[in-house]
């Protein structure tokens, strides 16, 4: 892994944009591990004078993760002693007083760190990972079972630490050229008269005790591709009942694990037995994320428990919806994110029964996991979660509240779900995202700013937020809000739907432009992510549309341009209210 390493950060692209081995290897670690392109990369590393032993950190909005990262670039058989795990244990001491660490750090890491501030506001998982190509000395082995306990034990700022050895890079690479479409491959070997097989319902079942160490060998639980069919992803070291989990694998009654847990049910594509050794093929766990990723957490601690049992029920099941149903049955015992509690709200069912009726080769995704299905028009398949941004984005003009689906479906559901909203109307919407997708393309057509770019899981919604006003102020309604279909259907009659799209494009780039050369107040560091998770930049992009449609006046061609972006009055509806 070393070599392959060593090789790849030789290419341009890395000795063009990062200046030593140790920032390369950490930007390869970023690209191909947590899968940032570019830009996204560029923003995440922090490494150089003053960095305050942060070398990135990552942000994942989806999942509500950071990860603050360490790398230590040495030759595969280089020692890593007990004073890099130290740097580690420093960061995560500097990061309880962010407002002191950011005084001293260098600029990059201001600007993360406001993020991260922002992040740890609305209640991010943070896990640290110490990256390295070299090996653990035996008292730095030692030393990584007592920070992970610290960090994990901390009340104030609890964690979780990682070591990603040669090992876990090659597992967790191996794992990433799958992640598009993760297909995981096991073995496990079992204890001879801790295992049992037989066929129940025409299905093949294994019950089996397995130690808990050999769960740490299991590909998939810290980024999650384990858990794909599961309702729900990690809930935090913080969360109650991982605590007790926790708390059992310290404790002196470890033994009792196998009594005191309700066990973990897999399911797998195909299984197969081999004298003691169980092959799976598409594997995942449908019950027991909280466990393994608490199990890993601890797993300095799990290494040394040879008498230490967890129940595992594997399941050949190939049929995706009857996997599905598993899932669903089996997670029913434990609190799941407000999406998964609104999937089968009244609201949601009513519009998923109106859109999939409205439109037969659709469909509408209410389900976080769920696929769709070979026989739809993927360009007519709509996410819950999508759709919930979407009506934050158009219909409440809050794009800065987009990112955050805790949000949307606990604090705002009641004022976006309305059993009455129009299946056009959702089309519309989908129609709309479509449009503006190309934006966030590569060849970037509109020529946003590569900030813009590394935040493209929720800076689309600006976009469209953007593409409403530009209706709004045409028309003379910036105190309301065009129907999105409405907008649709005339914007293609009109063959300005691209021109639009541009415009919008055109507004929210110079919207932070302006907003990054402004004064900040109290000398403070500008942060782009920020600056669009506040209200601020809603004015800043109205007012460039306001600008840009006032400039067409004098452009050969423009007034008649601008005017075709004018509704009737009857096209437009009062905000919802978000806040």
């Amino acid at each position: 892994m070393y070599a392959k390493i060593a090789e790849e950060i030789q290419q341009s692209y890395y000795k063009q944009n990062y200046p030593n081995e140790g920032q390369r290897f950490v930007a390869w670690y970023l690209r191909n591990i947590h899968g940032l392109d570019a830009a996204q990369t560029k923003l995440a590393i922090t490494d150089g004078a003053d960095d305050k032993q942060i070398d990135a950190i990552v942000i994942d909005d989806d999942a509500q993760s950071i990860a603050v990262v360490q790398g230590k670039f040495i030759g595969a058989s280089g020692p890593v002693d007990a004073a890099n795990l130290r740097e580690v244990l420093a960061s995560w001491v500097q990061l309880k007083d962010l407002a002191q660490l950011q005084q001293n750090a260098n600029l990059k890491l201001k600007q993360r760190l406001t993020d991260l501030a922002q992040a740890l506001e609305d209640d991010y998982d943070i896990h640290f990972e110490l990256i390295t190509t070299g090996e653990l000395t035996e008292s730095a082995e030692k030393d990584l079972a007592a920070f992970q306990k610290e960090l994990a034990d901390s009340d104030d700022f609890p964690a979780m630490l990682t070591l990603v050895n040669t090992d876990e890079l090659t597992r967790r690479y191996e794992l990433a050229l799958l992640k598009e479409n993760p297909f995981i491959k096991h073995d496990l070997v079992l204890q001879d008269g801790k295992y049992m097989s037989m066929e129940l319902a025409g299905t093949s079942v294994v019950l089996a005790a397995v130690p808990l160490k050999d769960c740490l060998s299991i590909p998939g639980i810290r980024d999650g591709a384990l858990f794909q069919k599961n309702v729900r992803q990690s809930l935090g070291i913080n969360n109650s009942v991982n605590k007790q989990i926790k708390a059992t694998i310290y404790g002196d009654r470890h033994r009792d694990f196998f009594f005191f847990h309700n066990g973990i049910t897999a399911i797998c594509s195909q299984m197969s037995m081999e004298g003691n050794k169980l092959h799976l093929k598409g594997l995942s766990v449908v019950n027991g994320c909280q466990s393994l990723t608490t199990i890993l957490s601890c797993s300095e601690k799990v290494k040394k428990l040879d008498d230490t049992y967890v129940m595992f029920r594997f399941y050949e099941i190939p049929q995706h919806d009857r996997a599905d149903r598993i899932s669903i049955s089996t997670n029913s015992q434990s609190t799941v994110k407000p999406r998964d509690l609104r999937s089968n709200d009244k609201r949601v069912l009513a519009l998923k029964k109106a859109f999939e009726q409205r439109y037969p080769d659709g469909q509408f995704l209410s389900k976080r996991g769920e696929q769709i299905q070979p026989s739809k028009n993927q360009e007519r398949a709509i996410d819950l979660g999508t759709l919930g941004k979407a009506l934050m984005a158009w219909h409440s003009q809050r794009p800065n509240i987009a990112y955050s689906e805790t949000k949307i479906f606990d604090k705002y559901f009641e004022q976006l779900f309305k059993r009455d909203y129009s299946p056009e109307r959702i089309g519309a919407l989908q129609d709309w995202m479509h449009a503006l997708e190309p934006s966030w393309g590569k060849s970037n057509p509109h020529g946003l700013n590569e900030t813009l770019l590394a935040m493209r899981s929720y800076a689309p919604y600006h976009q469209l937020y953007a593409i409403a006003m530009c209706f709004a102020v045409a028309s003379k309604c910036n105190d309301r809000v065009p129907a999105p279909d409405v907008a649709w259907v005339h914007a293609q009659k009109q063959n300005i739907t691209d021109w639009v799209v541009s415009i919008a494009a055109t507004a929210l780039n110079f919207a932070l432009e302006t907003a990054a050369n402004d004064v900040q107040p109290g000398g403070k560091v500008f942060s782009p992510v920020n600056w669009i998770k506040t209200k601020n930049c809603l004015s800043g992009i109205t007012n460039a549309i306001s600008m840009q449609l006032m400039m067409m006046q004098s452009i050969p061609g423009g007034k008649e341009k601008r005017d075709a972006l004018v509704l009737d009055a009857s096209a437009f509806g009062y905000r919802w209210q978000a806040d």
